[in-house]
């Protein structure tokens, strides 16, 4: 237990966090203990430039080439950042563990509540499923470099042999990142901690190797005016179909900021570390990544681009460096990288875990008694546990790789978190949006710019939307002659299947029993949510 909710237990009054929270009609059960900085470590850890920019460089390399890398990532940055910054103004006035569903609950009634909250968690358990098997399949191809052969054969060949053992290496990662957030809430802060020192030391390392390690590097022309179509579909296709495909590459890799809010319960100064916690997450981590990236970039060779588009199995970024440094230096870039992505997965573990948490303490989820259960030292136990559980089912079929063993399960399952996420995201800032000026501020605010902010995010996550659920490849066109069920993006029918199922749920029973958030505490200090939060417009 933290010094101030001692002395609060103690004289029989609530610390300025405490007293926030009972406001927002919620008790204080989880540990908190987390600072400001370790706040804003869990989104940069979550995010983790080491995962997102090394694992998805090659959606972007294939769909558009170096310009979907060079002059995408800043472009579509920028319009990430006004979803951070939507995000940060919701997130100072009402620091909650629920966070989005909270928000959009008070801003629009329990309907938007249970919408929101049922795509946040799809989107953060899709999240730890993704992060957590790419940093399987890493660690994998670290070990075969090092021709590791221990109970499996790293270095095989055989793409099917192979992903079966990154399989198996997910789950056991999975397990680990599960074990370290029921037993230990400080071992968690600590280890985000000392991730955002790792992936700050770790970038400048990588792109001093990327700097002086290649004999030769692209030409500025190359880098900034390159382009690439590798996707299969026509050329005439590449502005308006292939390029925006590679957007994946930014918005995956700048995504689970909301981490910030979740844990917000559990933050000193919530309504003033949560919100700089969301957008410093995501203004730090695009000026890192884009240096990541245009030294990986820069490796690249045009005249090495057919071996590298054709070896890569999905991952060009490997190829790039295999063709480009030492075996040393190809090794320690990849370690440092396969460590920042454990530390991303440890983390989204947490983010998806709270939210279980804070969605099942207002039995929204089947079973939420047990989920909202917390161990003996204060932490989720149970919901950790429907993280785990949940996101090794939706990965299962990466088990079973297609003929070219191209990771498409992963490129789907990394959709659906997009998609899943971000809709979360932009559904408690339209309703903002939409309150206008009734509605109540935090410590941190946009002012009157909120008006185009909030409305440039919604517009951009409605087209990305769009983009993410279309076939990667002419493989995954039900009505193309070449069709694979193995090349299929599933994220189209998973985002479907869950509009449909959640909507016929709460139209059928939900509605008759889920009333939104509902208030743990009755104190005789806490004084009422402020009108402006909590009307419906």
């Amino acid at each position: 237990m933290s010094v101030g909710s001692t002395t609060a237990a103690a004289t029989g009054t609530l610390s300025k966090d405490e007293q926030r929270l009972a406001e927002l009609g919620y008790k204080q059960e989880l540990r908190r203990g987390w600072s400001s900085f370790s706040n804003f470590a869990i989104s940069f850890s979550i995010i983790s430039v080491l995962a997102g920019c090394f694992t998805t460089y090659g959606q972007a390399l294939n769909n558009g080439g170096p310009i979907a890398i060079s002059i995408a990532w800043p472009v579509i940055s920028c319009l990430i950042l006004c979803v951070a910054f939507s995000m940060s103004e919701l997130a100072s006035a009402m620091p909650t563990s629920g966070g989005i569903y909270y928000w959009a609950s008070k801003l629009g009634g329990p309907g938007w509540g249970w919408f929101t909250g049922w795509f946040n968690l799809i989107g953060l358990v899709a999240v730890v499923a993704s992060v957590v098997y790419v940093s399987a399949v890493f660690l994998t191809l670290l070990l075969g470099f090092m021709n590791v052969d221990f109970i499996f054969n790293f270095a095989s060949s055989n793409g099917h042999y192979l992903a079966h053992v990154e399989f198996a290496m997910f789950a056991v990662i999975l397990i680990v990142h599960g074990l370290i957030n029921v037993f230990s809430s400080h071992l968690v802060s600590l280890f985000t901690n000392v991730s955002v020192w790792w992936h700050v030391l770790g970038v400048a390392v990588i792109v001093a190797i990327l700097i002086f390690g290649p004999a030769h590097h692209a030409s500025f022309s190359t880098v900034f005016g390159h382009t690439i179509n590798n996707s299969g579909f026509g050329h005439g296709m590449f502005w308006w179909y292939v390029l925006p495909l590679g957007f994946l590459l930014t918005m995956y890799t700048i995504t689970g900021y909301d981490a910030s809010a979740h844990i917000s319960e559990e933050t000193h100064g919530a309504d003033e570390s949560a919100p700089k916690g969301v957008w410093r997450s995501v203004f730090y981590s695009a000026v890192i990544g884009w240096i990541v990236l245009l030294a990986i970039t820069f490796a690249f060779q045009k005249s090495k681009e057919h071996a590298i588009l054709t070896t890569a199995t999905g991952y060009p970024a490997i190829a790039i460096f295999q063709s480009a440094l030492s075996s040393t230096a190809l090794k320690v870039v990849i370690l440092i990288s396969t460590v920042g992505q454990l530390f991303c997965g440890m983390a989204c573990v947490t983010s998806g875990s709270r939210m279980t948490f804070a969605f099942s303490r207002d039995g929204a989820i089947p079973g939420h008694n047990l989920w909202r259960r917390l161990g003996k030292n204060r932490t989720p136990t149970w919901s950790v546990v429907f993280v785990v559980v949940f996101a090794f089912i939706i990965t299962i079929p990466a088990y079973f790789p297609n003929s070219a063993n191209v990771p498409v399960a992963f490129l789907a399952v990394t959709s659906i978190s997009v998609i899943g996420l971000y809709i979360a995201y932009v559904i408690p800032t339209y309703l903002r949006w939409r309150m206008g000026d009734r509605f109540v501020t935090g410590p941190w605010t946009l002012g009157a710019k909120y008006k185009w902010v909030n409305m440039i995010a919604v517009v951009w996550v409605l087209v990305c939307v769009v983009i993410f659920s279309l076939p990667f490849s002419p493989g995954g066109v039900p009505w193309n002659s070449a069709f694979s069920l193995n090349a299929v993006n599933y994220a189209l029918p998973v985002t479907l299947a869950v509009i449909v199922g959640v909507s016929v749920w709460y139209a059928v029973s939900a509605k008759n029993w889920f009333k939104g958030p509902i208030r743990t505490i009755e104190e005789p200090d806490a004084a009422p949510i402020p009108h402006g939060i909590g009307a419906a417009p």
